[in-house]
């Protein structure tokens, strides 16, 4: 067993990996591109998010800044805390299996969110309210065949969870919280 399996990612280890920006971003990136890339690329891609340009406008000078200290600093730190694989032979980084247990150190959105528990549980409660109703008879339930109404309870229930999947892909920032807001 190596040094970073022996050792817990603890939440001070977490914090000192997470209080340098462009580890945040080697970690953004990975998730957001599939999770393994060539260091070349890493580091031309963070230092577009750094200088807040395009790729191919950034100077060779603002991308070897990024590439040497990458490459001499943050990935050997990242590898060692195991959050990536750090292939320096092949020049190529990898999420490693602890890039998640950062994941609940991180911010998702300052918003507010839908309610969706509390609407599923509204939406359950006046399903089996209507259902109570047309079993005892109340007056306008008795007009509504079973069937008709259970579909629409159904659609109801479908509907929301359409909603809600709609929400959740199209409400993710393009830049989480934490790239946004760094000290250059």
């Amino acid at each position: 067993m190596n040094g970073a399996e022996a050792e817990a990612l603890t939440p001070d280890r977490v914090f000192e990996l997470l209080s340098n920006h462009r580890r945040r971003m080697v970690l953004y990136y990975l998730r957001t591109n599939g999770g393994s890339v060539g260091i070349q690329e890493l580091a031309t891609q963070v230092a577009a998010m750094e200088n807040d340009v395009p790729a191919d406008e950034l100077t060779s000078q603002q991308r070897k800044r990024v590439y040497v200290s990458l490459y001499q600093t943050h990935l050997p730190k990242m590898a060692e805390m195991d959050t990536i694989d750090y292939d320096k032979d092949e020049g190529v980084v990898r999420l490693a299996r602890r890039a998640a247990d950062v994941d609940e150190y991180l911010t998702t959105d300052d918003g507010p969110t839908y309610p969706w528990r509390f609407h599923y549980l509204l939406l359950g409660v006046a399903g089996v309210a209507a259902l109570s109703l047309f079993a005892l008879g109340a007056p306008g339930f008795g007009a509504v065949p079973m069937p008709v109404l259970g579909a629409g309870i159904a659609a109801a229930f479908a509907g929301s969870a359409v909603g809600q999947y709609w929400q959740t892909q199209t409400g993710t920032e393009e830049v989480p919280v934490e790239l946004s807001h760094y000290d250059r």
